[in-house]
């Protein structure tokens, strides 16, 4: 049997093309969900049935008789579709399949709106896991597909509680159908609306800054009179911690949140929690966040660990106070994932010396870092040297 996968652009027969026609009047079984089978003119020669699941449609193809078959899908074939599931799961069984493309959804919102879609981040939230501030984070308009729970008002609800309620964005409803609808508004203001089953949202860019190699510069931040971690140590905090892209990252005791912007920018793709219990701190974290467009920096307000209990499981912790807790802060985050990566800094040898005890059942490594800036006087410049800082990484111990 020869199967054809297509795509029905917007979930219209309008938005098929040619050769996708051609290969649904040669076919004698129609498989596709059922609002698209009812768009399609009566053929009594033709075996409809009504099914999504891949599973389900595989084994349909197997106990039916039939020398072609069509699967259709909506939208494009190559964009989040079923036919990605569907297509490898008839090839293991045998059938000649091949795959005709259809006009996407992010194609069509594209055109009704005059503009070239190359460089947005494409997503999809219908009926998957979908965090839209990691989307925004790249710096780019962000596409995504809805349904379900995700919703145009739900993802906008989001990104106005992360403080992104004033970016513009556009919501399409019913793209291709009678009914279609297209609105642009702020994000807050579509948190509040109600929309089709069939919706796709488009956020504008927000703008964020890249973080250089080295680091952000210290007289960039702001830090009132809280005590801050300087760019050399941050950078090895970074180094330290093998931050990657997609990490869920804890920042405990975080100050002024400088590390945590680095950490932010850096895991651009996952998301910074920044715990503190100290007000003028808290202020100083929400507003570097704001000045660095850390937007997938999340501040928690509260002393560790008790304030880490709610918190998602960490693949990396940075500890830069710990009031004391040190055993509970890494408890805690061990807990949640035996694998997490640790780091944490001392200045005082008291602070090492009680590292080096909770530290003691881990892989754990030890680093010196003393930086020293020079500073004029008169037509000489002489180094000025900071506190030597301790930095501690530590992870879980290989067995053999």
């Amino acid at each position: 049997m020869q199967v054809t996968l297509l795509g029905f652009g917007g979930g219209t027969p309008e938005g098929a093309t040619v050769e996708a026609w051609d290969a649904i009047e040669d076919a004698e079984i129609l498989i596709g969900a059922m609002r698209l089978l009812d768009a399609l003119p009566e053929n009594d020669d033709q075996r409809r049935f009504a099914a999504v699941g891949a599973e389900e449609i595989a084994a349909l193809l197997t106990q039916e008789a039939a020398e072609r078959a069509c699967v259709i899908f909506s939208g494009d074939t190559g964009f989040y579709s079923g036919a990605k599931t569907l297509l490898p799961l008839l090839r293991e069984r045998g059938f000649d399949c091949r795959v005709l493309p259809g006009i996407s959804s992010v194609q069509l919102l594209a055109a009704r709106l005059g503009r070239a879609w190359q460089d947005w981040t494409l997503c999809s939230a219908h009926g998957a896991d979908c965090d839209p501030i990691a989307a925004i984070m790249r710096g780019k308009p962000a596409f995504f597909l809805t349904g379900g729970v995700n919703t145009p008002a739900t993802l906008c609800a989001a990104l106005t509680a992360a403080g992104l309620g004033e970016t513009r964005v556009t919501v399409g409803e019913n793209l291709a159908y009678s009914k279609e609808t297209i609105t642009s508004l702020t994000a807050a203001e579509a948190a509040k609306q109600s929309y089709a089953p069939l919706s796709v949202l488009l956020t504008e860019a927000v703008p964020r800054p890249d973080i250089p190699a080295g680091g952000l510069a210290d007289e960039d931040f702001v830090r009132g009179s809280v005590p801050m971690t300087k760019r050399e140590v941050r950078a090895a905090i970074r180094s330290h911690l093998g931050v990657r892209r997609g990490d869920t990252i804890w920042d405990v005791g975080a100050g002024t949140g400088s590390v945590s912007v680095e950490l932010a920018l850096t895991a651009d793709e996952g998301a910074v929690y920044a715990v503190e219990r100290d007000k003028e701190a808290l202020a100083l974290i929400e507003e570097n966040r704001r000045r660095f467009g850390a937007w997938n920096l999340r501040v928690v307000r509260g002393a560790a660990p008790e304030a880490l209990r709610e918190l998602p499981a960490p693949d990396a912790v940075f500890i830069g106070g710990s009031g004391g807790n040190l055993r509970g802060i890494v408890d805690a985050a061990l807990t949640k994932n035996p694998d997490a990566r640790l780091c944490m800094t001392a200045i005082a040898l008291e602070t090492l010396l009680a590292a080096l005890e909770v530290f003691r059942d881990l892989d754990a490594e030890i680093t010196q870092i003393s930086v020293s800036r020079a500073k004029a006087a008169g037509e000489l410049h002489l180094l000025m040297a900071n506190n030597p800082v301790f930095l501690i990484a530590a992870k879980r111990r290989e067995t053999t």
